[in-house]
């Protein structure tokens, strides 16, 4: 896994490539079920997760930390490309110490590998400002996604069974 936070821009990159296929990759993408499996940190889980993958529509859920808090967050599809590109925004969000909605634009491309047996997973979150990038730097953000990318190959080895 690649994680990068240029000192001079309000971004962060991920990428990791994963041993599945890209049309599995973007099924435990755009599947709820699924993404309420993987999506944030290890400890975390999403009693809620619904989405309505369609630019336009909307992904609303409800994460609980480690430690029991929970907090909502809304996030609106701007662009979706089956199966090599997804763009939302953050639309509404109550954690504690959030930056706030609309400070956070994400980017997942999936390009093919090895004949399509594999897939890059390219991440870009952009922020408004280099200090909400710093301020989620502050909270734990890329770890988080991190570990949720580590919990997102593990669906894609369950699914793949």
């Amino acid at each position: 896994m690649r994680v990068e936070t240029p000192a001079d821009q309000a971004v962060l990159i991920m990428e990791r490539e994963l041993d599945a296929p890209r049309e599995l990759v973007w099924s435990a993408l755009t599947d709820p079920t699924q993404v309420a499996k993987w999506y944030g940190g290890h400890g975390f889980e999403n009693p809620v997760c619904e989405m309505d993958v369609r630019p336009g529509g909307r992904w609303r859920h409800v994460m609980r930390t480690p430690d029991g808090q929970e907090f909502a967050m809304e996030l609106e599809f701007l662009e979706v490309v089956p199966p090599e590109r997804l763009v939302w925004q953050n639309v509404g969000h109550d954690a504690p110490g959030a930056v706030g909605p609309h400070n956070n634009h994400m980017t997942v491309t999936l390009e093919a590998l090895d004949g399509g047996a594999r897939t890059r997973w390219h991440l870009v979150t952009r922020f408004k400002s280099l200090a909400d990038r710093q301020a989620a730097g502050a909270i734990g953000f890329a770890a988080v996604l991190e570990e949720g990318t580590e919990k997102f190959a593990d669906v894609l080895r369950e699914l793949a069974r």
